[in-house]
C-alpha cells in the first residue's frame, strides 16, 4: 500500500443519513437509496464537481464524501446545499413516504488507507450527522426534509463569512456529546429562521436510539424525576413539621390552641361551606351569634 494514500489531506467531509431507514421495507430502502443519490450526484454536477472526482462511500442507508482541497467549501454549504434542499422538494412533492435526510459537514486532515478515509475529521463529521439533537429537528416536525449540521471551525472559517445560498444568520449553535466527542455544532434548516432545537439539557447526548423512539423515554423519565421531587419535597415538609413538634415537647411548650371560632352557628338546610368548615344536614338559614362576653345577637338571613 503505498504511503501517498496515508498521507492526511487537509478536505471537506460530508456525512449523510437516511432518517427512519430501518423501518422502511427492502423496495422503499431501494428507492430511498437510489433518490439519494440522484439528488446529491446533481447538487455536486451544480457546482461543477463531477461525480468522479468525489470519493464516495456506501453506508447502507446514508453514504460518506470527501472532497478534493480545490473545491471551495462556501459551494457546499451555499449552492450544494441549496440544490440538496430544492432536489428533496422535487422528489418528496405528492409522497406518503419522502426522502429525509441528516447531512452535516466538517473539514480537516483525512487519509485514504486504500479501504476507505481515516481520522478525526471523518470521525466528527459522522458523529455530527448521527447526533441526537439533529434526529430531534427532525422528530420535530415532519414537514422538514433536511437538516444540516457543521462544526464549529467550519462554521466560523466558511458559513459565518456567508455567500450565495449561504444564511448564517439562521444556524443555531447547540453541543454535541457523544463518546469522546464534545462539540459545539451549528445547525440549520434550509427555509428556516431558526432550527427546532430542544431545550438544552433536554435531549440524550450518550448514545442514539432509533429514529423517532426516545423521545417518549425522556417524557416520561422527567415525568418520574419531577415525581419523585415532588414526593421528596413532602417528606421533607412532614419530616420537619415533626421536627418541630418533637422540640417544642423536649423544651415544655404547650401546642397552640386552635383558634377561636368567630360565630356560633346554627344550620338548616342542605351542605353548605360556612366560615371555612363543611356543615352537613338540611340548612335553610344561618344564624350568626357574636363569641361569648358579648351580649349583642345579631341574625343572618337565608342565603
Amino acid at each position: 500500500m503505498s504511503n501517498s494514500h496515508e498521507a492526511a489531506v487537509h478536505r471537506l467531509v460530508v456525512s449523510a443519513d437516511i432518517r427512519g431507514s430501518g423501518q422502511l421495507d427492502q423496495h422503499a430502502k431501494l428507492r430511498s437509496r437510489r433518490a439519494m443519490y440522484e439528488v446529491f450526484e446533481a447538487a455536486f454536477e451544480a457546482i461543477g464537481v463531477p461525480v468522479g472526482q468525489v470519493h464516495v462511500e456506501d453506508r447502507g442507508d446514508g453514504i460518506l464524501a470527501a472532497l478534493d482541497p480545490a473545491v471551495p467549501p462556501a459551494a457546499l454549504v451555499g449552492v450544494w446545499l441549496e440544490e440538496v434542499h430544492q432536489g428533496l422538494r422535487e422528489h418528496n412533492r405528492g409522497r406518503l413516504e419522502p426522502l429525509r435526510l441528516r447531512v452535516a459537514m466538517h473539514s480537516g486532515p483525512v487519509s485514504d488507507d486504500g479501504r476507505g478515509l481515516v481520522g478525526r475529521t471523518v470521525d466528527l463529521a459522522c458523529r455530527l450527522c448521527d447526533s441526537e439533537p439533529a434526529r430531534e429537528v427532525l422528530a420535530a416536525d415532519d414537514t422538514i426534509g433536511l437538516v444540516f449540521v457543521v462544526s464549529d471551525v467550519l462554521y466560523r472559517t466558511v458559513v459565518a463569512d456567508g455567500g450565495r445560498f449561504v444564511e448564517p444568520e439562521c444556524y443555531a449553535p447547540y453541543p454535541v456529546r457523544v463518546k469522546e466527542t464534545d462539540e459545539t455544532a451549528w445547525f440549520h434548516v434550509p427555509r428556516r429562521s431558526r432550527p427546532p432545537l430542544p431545550e438544552p439539557g433536554r435531549v440524550r447526548q450518550d448514545g442514539d436510539d432509533a429514529d423517532g423512539g426516545g423521545a417518549g423515554d425522556r417524557r416520561q423519565g422527567d415525568r418520574r424525576e419531577a415525581d419523585r421531587r415532588q414526593d421528596g419535597d413532602r417528606r421533607t415538609g412532614e419530616r420537619r413539621t415533626g421536627e418541630r413538634r418533637d422540640g417544642d415537647r423536649r423544651n415544655g411548650a404547650k401546642p397552640a390552641p386552635p383558634p377561636p371560632a368567630k360565630y356560633a352557628i346554627t344550620v338548616h338546610g342542605p351542605n353548605q361551606i360556612v366560615d371555612g368548615a363543611e356543615v352537613h344536614g338540611n340548612v335553610t338559614g344561618v344564624t350568626l351569634t357574636r363569641d361569648e362576653g358579648d351580649a349583642t345577637d345579631r341574625d343572618g338571613g337565608d342565603e
